[in-house]
């Protein structure tokens, strides 16, 4: 790799992390540590049917002030507001959400407004909040979003059919539990999509334009976790070691690509989500490729890299070749999980990809992208190559 020099940057982990077998056992000692008194517990129904809610309220005993389980898969904005109703009714002082990135950045938004009232869109943006919000403690049920230690929250307005991104360091959870006993149970197809998401945070996390070197690390290592533990989850979803590989790779993910930023591939994925309900592991998984194919060569060491972190390159390629070694690795990753392969596959109709094209320009993913795109029609062949 040729030497760089290193522009300056700011570096950020706030979460305090916990790893382990049985660690959600211990939420209660978190609570207190944080100065809460009335905890509330954030999640939907199917968790509630697993048992975990349960298992969590007996380590939360008499700290554990109600539960809110009215989440959705597309966290929506009259969610947040229902559940903080419910939350300020009952006095709490500290949020414990136990989900997948819905849940989560279901939680984030009741935790801005339990410090600040008003209406939730008011805060949509970057860095509007001036001061630290409803402590929050995560227990993530999948491994992928990485929101348990993310700086961000996307919550859908399903009126009018977009997704509203919230990006603050104030949002940082305080506290992530890894607990691999919440997630053994989780499904093949949920287990492969979070998966994918998990691998294009750290790839975007690689090629963005706030890349930097602390970032990269924690990135690359997420990519070998990822690819070899990965396919294990899926195969056998009981192996607690390698669940519990593949939730510490979505955090280190989730770190990187808090501080790189994503790019592209995030862009092209909010704005299908948004206007046609593609789960957002999956839009990813189906757009990663054809966005590095499109980035490859503005920056071809960067997805090198990627391909060595993959162990898709072999001796003799050129960074370009590796490029393209690594976006074929991905297609026969989704593939060999059964994952879509196309738009077409999940409900995109083709006479909308004029629209999400010209709506992904808005995105605020994409101005790190590694490619500078300021025409609809560069987002646009990518949508038809993933179509």
């Amino acid at each position: 790799m040729a030497y760089t020099r290193e522009l300056s940057f700011i570096y950020r982990d706030p979460t305090k992390i916990i790893f382990g077998e049985n660690a959600v056992d211990n939420v209660g000692a978190e609570v207190d540590e944080l100065g809460g008194t009335k905890a509330l517990i954030v999640t939907d129904e199917g968790i509630v049917k697993t048992g975990l809610v349960e298992r969590l309220e007996k380590a939360l005993g008499d700290r554990c002030a109600g539960i809110f389980d009215q989440c959705t898969q597309d966290s929506g904005v009259h969610i947040v507001e229902k559940g903080y109703e419910f939350a300020k009714g009952k006095g709490v002082d500290i949020l414990v959400s136990i989900g997948g990135g819905s849940v989560i950045d279901t939680a984030k938004g009741m935790a801005i407004l339990l410090k600040e009232g008003g209406k939730l869109s008011d805060y949509s943006g970057f860095q509007l909040l001036e001061r630290p919000i409803t402590p929050h403690i995560v227990i993530p049920t999948t491994t992928g979003t990485g929101s348990e230690v993310t700086y961000a929250a996307v919550i859908k307005d399903h009126t009018a059919k977009t997704k509203l991104l919230f990006c603050d360091t104030y949002l940082i959870p305080n506290v992530a539990i890894l607990d691999p006993t919440v997630v053994a149970g989780l499904p093949p197809k949920l287990t492969a999509s979070t998966g994918m998401d998990a691998l294009c945070h750290a790839i975007e996390a690689i090629h963005s334009l706030q890349r930097e070197p602390i970032a990269d690390a924690l990135a690359l290592h997420a990519i070998r976790l990822i690819m070899t533990n990965l396919p294990r989850c899926v195969e056998k979803g009981d192996d607690l070691v390698a669940r519990g590989q593949m939730q510490i790779a979505a955090t280190l993910a989730g770190i990187a690509f808090s501080n790189a930023q994503v790019g592209m591939v995030h862009a092209l994925a909010h704005t299908v989500g948004g206007k046609y309900g593609v789960p957002h592991g999956i839009a990813n998984a189906i757009l990663l490729p054809h966005c590095i194919m499109y980035n490859l060569g503005e920056c071809p060491d960067r997805y090198a890299m990627v391909a060595e972190a993959m162990g898709a390159r072999k001796a003799g390629m050129s960074d370009m070749e590796a490029g393209e070694a690594a976006a074929n690795a991905i297609w026969k990753l989704t593939k060999k999980m059964g994952l879509p392969q196309r738009l077409r596959d999940v409900g995109v109709p083709e006479d909308g990809l004029e629209e999400c094209a010209e709506a992904a320009l808005y995105d605020g993913s994409i101005v790190y992208n590694p490619k500078t795109i300021i025409d609809s029609q560069e987002t646009l062949e990518v949508y038809k190559k993933a179509w």
